[in-house]
């Protein structure tokens, strides 16, 4: 059963791989990360245990029984009880209702380990799976996205009052 851990030191080469794996499935719905992300990913990945360190950011990885990384679920700019959530589902575990599963998780982890109540997330109109599983997950539409926001797409920002949904 794959398990939901905060991201670690010993997490770098798994994440590296699970990255690496799906860059073209990934790049099919959000913007790619580019080279210079895999060329430094030892650089980026020490600054994100950095940003966690430091409280600004929670970084979760999907562990499966065999260690490799299954998704990343992330809350961003942890300020007033409030963060943004990013994820991503390797290809291999998409359409299995992993992603709404753990982001459900997640959203248990924001309130009872990170004392947040309320969470928003972008959506790109492209990413049908997405937006569905921040539905099912309990997210409601509350405006627009821009360019901006989603790296260049168009899309709608998604929230969720933690306090009513717990």
């Amino acid at each position: 059963m794959p398990e939901l851990r905060r991201l670690s030191a010993d997490h770098a080469p798994a994440v590296l791989a699970f990255e690496l794996a799906n860059r073209a499935y990934f790049a099919a719905s959000v913007p790619d990360r580019g080279d210079d992300y895999f060329d430094r990913f030892a650089e980026r990945y020490d600054a994100l245990l950095a940003e966690q360190e430091a409280g600004v950011c929670a970084f979760y990885v999907l562990v499966a029984e065999d260690g490799s990384v299954l998704g990343r679920f992330n809350l961003y700019d942890l300020e007033d009880r409030a963060a943004d959530v990013g994820y991503r589902v390797a290809q291999q575990a998409a359409g299995r209702g992993l992603a709404t599963a753990t982001l459900r998780e997640l959203c248990w982890l924001a309130a009872s380990e990170h004392g947040l109540r309320v969470l928003r997330a972008a959506s790109a109109h492209e990413n049908a799976a997405s937006r569905r599983v921040l539905r099912k997950a309990g997210f409601v539409k509350v405006g627009p996205a821009g360019p901006d926001d989603l790296s260049g797409k168009q899309g709608s920002w998604y929230q969720l009052d933690l306090g009513a949904q717990l």
